[in-house]
């Protein structure tokens, strides 16, 4: 009876320790604002913040010195990287193969002559695009261990990945601390840990990306699910009434203009949920159905 008396205690000081309201940390980290909601202590949250931006510092490709800084700066040499930038380039040359290339971690060539920031927006020269496109090919990275080489004149760009990589590792590390109820916000990139305290499942709404901001397409109710939205609606420009955004066809280095405004994924994983939404919004509505279908899901198209 003692035992059973000190068990019950011992469960009792321990929900004690959970808050019965969520806590939330914000930041801005992979161009993005990011929110991490959970049940669970602050210290713990604000881990959860610290460590994505330690991700961001190794997987980005504009800060100098991260893995991907490093292997676009090695003239072709190999170069040692982290488990973290292995494993999310090992899954976007498989989503590269697999979607013949719509989705190409080395468009970076081509994406950096895009400034879709600017306040008088331009096109970029054709002639330097054509030249980095002739770089734009995924069938050239190697990868032995955890060394990567890129032929010299390439250079990669993580970022149709690389956000959902993150928030996978995120919320791992939420779970490995005993957080069971929580929602990480990364911009389009949105996964729930458990469902709320209350036993409800959490509610993502799917923006109409010809509506404003507070209209939506549909509302998602999840649990340990990511849901992945790309659209053409985030980051960019419109110039002599032609819309231009940064989901570039890796054919061409230009905007994809195929009718498809977002594409939205639900999946466990976050990482391969971002690098398919990249890819079916290249391919289309039709073209996109084999490469679900191999994957065995399903994307809310618009």
């Amino acid at each position: 009876m003692k035992r059973v008396l000190l068990l019950l205690l011992c469960l009792l000081l321990l929900g004690c320790t959970t808050p019965r309201v969520p806590v939330s940390e914000v930041t801005f980290a992979c161009d993005t604002v990011v929110t991490v909601t959970a049940y669970a202590k602050r210290a713990i949250v604000e881990e959860a913040v610290a460590y994505c931006e330690e991700l961001e510092k190794v997987l980005s490709r504009t800060v100098e010195g991260s893995d991907v800084w490093n292997i676009n700066h090695a003239d072709g040499k190999p170069v040692a990287v982290s488990d973290e930038t292995r494993d999310v380039l090992t899954l976007a040359l498989a989503v590269a193969a697999q979607s013949n290339g719509a989705f190409d971690p080395t468009i970076a060539g081509a994406s950096t002559l895009w400034d879709f920031d600017a306040d008088q927006p331009v096109l970029p020269d054709p002639a330097l695009l054509s030249e980095a496109v002739r770089h734009i090919d995924y069938r050239k990275v190697q990868i032995d261990g955890n060394t990567v080489t890129l032929p010299k004149d390439m250079q990669l760009d993580l970022g149709g990945v690389a956000k959902g990589y993150i928030a996978d590792r995120v919320a791992h590390f939420l779970r490995e601390r005993g957080v069971t109820s929580a929602l990480l916000d990364m911009g389009g990139n949105i996964v729930a840990i458990g469902t709320k305290p209350n036993g409800e499942q959490w509610t993502v709404a799917v923006r109409d990306p010809f509506g404003t901001p507070q209209d939506y397409l549909e509302i998602l109710q999840v649990c340990d699910q990511a849901v992945v939205t790309s659209g053409n609606y985030e980051r960019c420009f419109v110039l002599d009434g032609v819309l231009y955004h940064h989901i570039l066809d890796p054919k061409t280095g230009m905007p994809v203009q195929n009718g498809t405004a977002s594409v939205t994924i639900t999946a466990e994983s976050s990482a391969l949920a971002d690098a398919l939404t990249t890819a079916c919004f290249v391919l289309g509505e039709k073209d996109a159905q084999a490469l679900l279908e191999h994957y065995g899901l399903t994307a809310i198209f618009h």
